[in-house]
């Protein structure tokens, strides 16, 4: 059996939406309690996609495993086209109807300018397959909601427009765990937004920032 660890970035220093930017104080406190929990886990091989918030939750993780840190820039967020850089306000008025054809959760709409679900599943998901065919057993994946959302509607049967269902809010640093089957050529999915590490933290989990 292989064990991939994909792992939401910790917060990051920013409210616009998926701006290229570092963690934020709490982000860091995230990680840290992130690291000491892996830490006694048996990883093998850490990945991160190529935002700088994906890198540095590697980075600070990676302080207690000690392993080579590969980036892949196929692992990085979906690209909310015009949307990005703007705050949650603008986009409510100045986006309005594409947000209203989302929520029905019935195509698989391309942000303007930007991703829809599949693609992101489409440059994700080999990189997956490299891993679970490369010998390591235990990996970590430090990577975004929207990846982590369309990799686990492909797998599990649902349409990209309906991935938004995992999870009303994935919380910065959890872990979600597919375990591959080489044997049967399946992934299984383990659990699912896990930060039991954040749980004596309120002041940590997303809920706390709205």
């Amino acid at each position: 059996m292989v064990n991939l660890y994909l792992i939401r970035h910790g917060r990051q220093n920013s409210t616009l939406c998926n701006t290229d930017v570092e963690l934020s104080k709490v982000g860091i406190a995230q990680c840290e309690l992130l690291r000491d929990r892996l830490k006694n886990y048996h990883v093998d091989a850490i990945y991160s996609s190529d935002m700088h918030r994906a890198r540095q939750t590697a980075e600070i993780i990676n302080g207690a495993l000690g392993l080579p840190h590969e980036i892949r820039a196929e692992l990085r967020e979906i690209s909310f086209g015009l949307l990005e850089g703007k705050t949650d306000e603008y986009n409510e008025e100045h986006f309005k109807d594409f947000m209203e054809e989302q929520n029905k959760l019935i195509d698989d709409l391309p942000y303007p300018g930007g991703e829809n679900g599949t693609s992101v599943y489409e440059r994700a998901m080999p990189v997956l397959q490299e891993l679970v065919q490369s010998g390591k057993k235990d990996i970590v994946i430090v990577t975004h909601g929207g990846v982590i959302r369309s990799i686990l509607a492909a797998l599990f049967g649902r349409n990209q427009a309906r991935r938004f269902l995992f999870a009303t809010s994935l919380e910065n640093s959890s872990i979600t765990q597919l375990r591959f089957d080489p044997d049967l050529d399946r992934f299984y999915l383990e659990r699912f937004n896990d930060c039991a590490h954040v749980e004596g933290h309120p002041e940590l989990r997303r809920r706390a920032s709205f």
